[in-house]
C-alpha cells in the first residue's frame, strides 16, 4: 500500500485511517481486515478504535501531485483501501475535512473514493452541486439488491467519473439503465482468500457484455482463488453457485488468470 499500488486499477493508495464496520454480504471475508489482523491492528467492528497517521503519512500524496506535474501525467489515487471514508462515525469527522483539504491540493491527482456507503455522501462531502473533476467516485455492489440499494445514490451525486466495483462478484447483476444513465467505469472481480466464493463466470461475462452495450469502461481485475476448470484438469469441480452449476477449479490467487475469454480486460473511463 502507498507508492506504487499493486491494485491493478490505480497507481497508488492512500488510507487516512485504518479500520470499519461491516455492512453487507461483500464485508464477510474482508481483505483488509485481514491484513490489518496481521500486523497486529485490531481496528475492525463498531468498539474497536481506528488507527490513524501522522504528518509524514498525509505529506505523501503532496509529493505525487508534485512528481505527476513535473512529469506531465496523471496518477490514480485509491483512498481508504483500509477503510470506508463516508463511515458514520463522529470521531472521524476531523480526519475526512482534512482529507478534503488535501484533495483540493492535489489537482494532479485522480482521487478514487469507494464506499459502500454511497447515502451518506450528500451529508459528508463538501463540494454540493460542484465536484472537483479529479474525484472518481464509486460504490461496491455485489450482487442485485445492493445494485438497487446504492447506485440510486451514486447517480445522485455530480462526479465527473462515477465508477462501480463488483468485487466479490456474488450474484448475478443486470445495471444496463443505470450504466445509461451516468456509470463511467466499472471494475469486477472474484473473492481471494482461505473461505473465497466462487464467482460464476457468467456473471463477469454478462457484466462485460453491458458495459460493451453500453459504452462503459470494463476492468476485469482478477478470478481470485476459483477459476473456470480447463479441458482435461483433474482438480475441476462441479460448483453449484446460485443454482447454477459451474466446473471451477481452486487455486492460488498468483496463478488464477486475468483473462475473461481469453482476453485482459484493463479499460479505464475515457479512454
Amino acid at each position: 500500500m502507498g507508492k506504487n499500488s499493486s491494485i491493478e486499477w490505480t497507481n497508488h493508495t492512500f488510507n487516512p485511517w485504518w479500520g470499519c464496520t461491516k455492512v453487507s454480504p461483500a464485508c464477510a471475508h474482508c481483505y483488509a481486515e485481514a491484513w490489518a489482523k496481521r500486523v497486529g491492528s485490531r481496528v475492525w467492528g463498531e468498539d474497536a478504535p481506528r488507527r490513524f497517521f501522522g504528518d509524514a503519512h498525509w505529506r505523501n500524496p503532496l509529493r505525487w501531485n508534485d512528481e505527476a506535474e513535473r512529469k506531465g501525467n496523471r496518477a490514480r489515487v485509491f483512498c481508504a483501501s483500509m477503510a470506508d471514508v463516508f463511515e458514520e462515525r463522529d470521531e472521524l469527522a476531523p480526519h475526512r475535512s482534512r482529507l478534503w483539504e488535501l484533495i483540493d491540493k492535489t489537482p494532479n491527482l485522480d482521487w478514487l473514493l469507494l464506499t459502500k456507503r454511497p447515502h451518506a455522501i450528500a451529508t459528508m462531502a463538501p463540494w454540493g452541486h460542484d465536484w472537483p473533476s479529479h474525484i472518481w467516485l464509486g460504490t461496491t455492489i455485489e450482487n442485485q439488491r445492493q445494485a438497487s440499494k446504492r447506485l440510486p445514490y451514486l447517480l445522485n451525486v455530480p462526479a465527473k467519473v462515477r465508477f462501480i466495483s463488483c468485487e466479490p462478484l456474488l450474484g448475478p447483476i443486470h445495471i444496463s439503465t443505470d450504466l445509461k444513465r451516468g456509470i463511467h467505469w466499472v471494475i469486477a472481480g472474484g473473492e481471494s482468500g482461505a473461505n473465497a466464493r466462487p464467482s460464476h463466470p457468467d456473471w463477469f461475462r454478462s457484466l462485460r457484455d453491458q458495459c460493451q452495450a453500453t459504452s462503459v469502461a470494463f476492468h476485469f481485475k482478477q478470478w481470485g482463488n476459483w477459476v473456470p476448470a480447463e479441458g482435461g484438469d483433474e482438480r475441476a469441480l462441479s460448483v453449484r453457485i446460485k443454482g447454477k452449476v459451474a466446473s471451477m477449479t481452486r487455486t492460488s490467487k498468483k496463478d488464477a488468470s486475468r483473462l475473461l475469454d481469453h482476453r485482459q480486460w484493463d479499460e479505464l473511463p475515457g479512454a
